[in-house]
């Protein structure tokens, strides 16, 4: 089984490290998709060394093609997609600040 995964925050360091993580254990991608803010979409980001990914908005991005989504763009980022992430039937799993504190959601280490 493989997933169509996206990447939030693809263009920052953590989310290079996430794609290049994947890539090394061979995590098993069908789709990547490389989302970030709008100053960055068009950018290049690598996802292993024969795999190039060109960096869409997150804003506009439909979360419904994806199973999983790796976010590492901030706390403000991550209040916004969340719902938007979640009603498409994706799971979410966030590396920022935003749902620390709630204990609604698992703190997972």
């Amino acid at each position: 089984m493989s997933y169509n995964i996206a990447i939030v925050g693809a263009t920052g360091r953590v989310g290079t490290e996430i794609l290049n993580i994947l890539s090394e254990r061979k995590f098993p991608v069908k789709e990547v998709y490389a989302l970030a803010s709008s100053n960055s979409v068009g950018k290049k980001v690598s996802f292993g060394f024969d795999r190039i990914l060109t960096v869409e908005s997150v804003d506009d991005f439909d979360f419904s093609k994806v199973k999983i989504v790796l976010s590492s763009a901030g706390a403000d980022i991550s209040k916004k997609i969340a719902k938007n992430v979640t009603d498409s039937g994706a799971i979410i799993i966030d590396n920022t600040s935003y749902f620390r504190t709630d204990e609604e959601i698992p703190l997972i280490i």
